[in-house]
């Protein structure tokens, strides 16, 4: 606190007796006297004890705790959750019943460790939500105050005046003064402008420093799917399918020096605002702690080189764990172009076209596992008739049920799970831990990439790697990550321009690349 440290940004919030305020740790305003501190694990238990967010440091806006990031408990996952917009959409028994536990054990266990049940956490993330939508768009009050998971307006009003000690209609006139004195803002973008045209929203997410661009980002943009994502003008966009509807979210790396992400959210309903921060968040592993993560694998000599030339690696993430599952298996024994080859047609036969408003280069959503599960054979890649079963395998679980991949659901158990299905091993299931769901602590041991850039590395190889691995836990997945990092491949690299379209992938050209 006393070194405005924003690393720690996100991990605890400090109320200050004398102001009734919390802040961030990195707070700029001068330190308060320690017996006025009180320090509480969430933004929501500071709101629970009385306390309003400072203006000045705006505490909601960081990142989220690393500690839900690499958690695999109950605690985590129903965080994770949260975050997710479960409570909003189904109820604090919702999120219970995909837990596993009563309303009673998991609110017992979230407030012991928060200071906070799981309703108070999605009301304090409703305020944040009102608080970029008031500040960012031009909707009106009664549209955001639905939007943003609010019963009525009078709830609205209240909670917005009780977190933030201002009216909605005095946040949205701040927020006017701010940027005509070009000072920046958090939130920028407009409402609707007909019927049925996208809600378009301008973020700036922030990230704990540092972040390795070219790594993060080369790796997304090296594994793209046409017609469900897109590079071009140091932009990656793609397609989701979020509960209100379809969306584009479109990333751009901040500058040098900058600790944030720009992202521009064109929504289909933007109710789904909170989901679509949340899938971008994960996306790009924006959470992580890359300090601590940085210092334990330089400890090993033979990666220290490695994290020291790359540091702040990231996971590469999705905004689908499912999505991701199918896309793993088509790229089984593989190149990576083959694998976009596959996964783009499988796109173009049975991916939802996206409506008019949104379509451009990104042109249709990845289809649903149940789509896929009951696919003709014809509308499947051309693949290996034992990869064709896999994949109707791995959808058929998905659409029934029998595999969970989602932020509840236990890292173990999913291991478990993928590994039961024929035609998956380790390597599948590695990455869709590492990738599908963050799980810090994966390791896809026979990956190439892993293989050739340790082997380069001076580091042991075969089955001694996976024991010289065990060095490296918790953080075995940022291994891989600095190992990809390290490597020639083209994922390790920010590309300059948009990559050429892959041939015979069965896509026809966008009107945008005819021109």
């Amino acid at each position: 606190m006393r070194s405005r440290d924003p690393r720690f940004d996100g991990w605890f919030v400090t109320g200050v007796l004398s102001t009734g305020i919390y802040c961030r740790p990195s707070c700029p305003a001068i330190t308060p006297r320690v017996r006025n501190m009180r320090f509480y694990p969430s933004a929501a238990a500071a709101q629970g004890a009385g306390f309003r967010a400072c203006k000045r440091c705006l505490p909601d806006a960081t990142p989220g705790s690393p500690e839900w990031h690499v958690r695999g408990d109950v605690v985590a996952r129903a965080v994770r959750l949260v975050a997710d917009g479960v409570v909003d959409r189904e109820g604090v028994g919702g999120l219970a019943t995909r837990l596993g536990y009563s309303v009673r054990q998991l609110e017992r266990l979230v407030h012991a460790e928060l200071g906070a049940g799981p309703l108070a956490l999605a009301r304090a993330q409703r305020a944040q939500a009102a608080r970029l939508l008031v500040e960012g768009t031009g909707l009106s009050m009664v549209d955001i105050a639905h939007a943003a998971g609010f019963s009525s307006t009078r709830s609205f009003n209240a909670t917005v005046r009780e977190v933030y000690a201002a009216s909605p209609s005095e946040l949205r006139a701040a927020a006017a003064r701010r940027k005509g004195t070009g000072s920046g803002s958090t939130a920028g973008g407009s409402g609707a402008t007909g019927a049925g045209a996208p809600v378009t929203i301008s973020l700036r997410l922030p990230f704990r420093p540092p972040l390795h661009v070219p790594s993060l980002f080369g790796h997304l943009v090296a594994t793209s799917v046409r017609g469900l994502e897109d590079w071009s003008d140091g932009e990656l966009t793609r397609a989701v399918r979020l509960p209100g509807g379809p969306a584009l979210l479109v990333l751009r790396p901040g500058d040098e020096g900058e600790r944030h992400v720009h992202v521009t959210l064109r929504l289909t309903e933007v109710a789904d605002l909170g989901a679509a921060i949340g899938r971008c968040r994960r996306l790009l592993d924006l959470d992580a702690d890359p300090v601590a993560v940085d210092e334990h694998l330089g400890a090993d000599p033979a990666l220290a080189p490695l994290v020291r030339d790359h540091p702040g690696v990231r996971l590469p993430g999705t905004v689908d764990a499912g999505e991701l599952a199918l896309r793993v298996v088509l790229s089984q024994q593989v190149s990576t172009a083959a694998a976009g080859t596959h996964t783009a047609r499988l796109v173009r036969a049975l991916g939802t076209p996206l409506p008019e408003p949104m379509s451009g280069r990104v042109t249709h959503l990845f289809p649903t596992p149940a789509q896929v599960a009951a696919a003709d054979a014809e509308d499947l890649p051309a693949m290996p008739a034992s990869r064709q079963r896999t994949l109707r395998t791995v959808a058929q679980a998905l659409a029934e049920g029998g595999l969970r991949l989602d932020q509840g659901t236990d890292w173990q158990e999913a291991r478990e799970s993928l590994l039961a299905l024929p035609g998956v091993g380790p390597w599948t299931a590695e990455m869709v831990l590492l990738r599908g769901l963050g799980d810090p602590d994966a390791f896809p041991a026979t990956d190439l990439g892993v293989k050739v850039t340790a082997a380069a590395a001076g580091l042991p190889t075969g089955p001694r790697l996976i024991g010289h691995a065990e060095h490296w836990r918790p953080w075995r997945s940022y291994a891989t990550a600095v190992l990809w990092a390290a490597s020639d491949h083209a994922a390790a690299r920010l590309p300059t321009h948009a990559p050429p379209p892959r041939p015979g992938d069965g896509i026809p050209p966008t009107t945008q690349e005819t021109a």
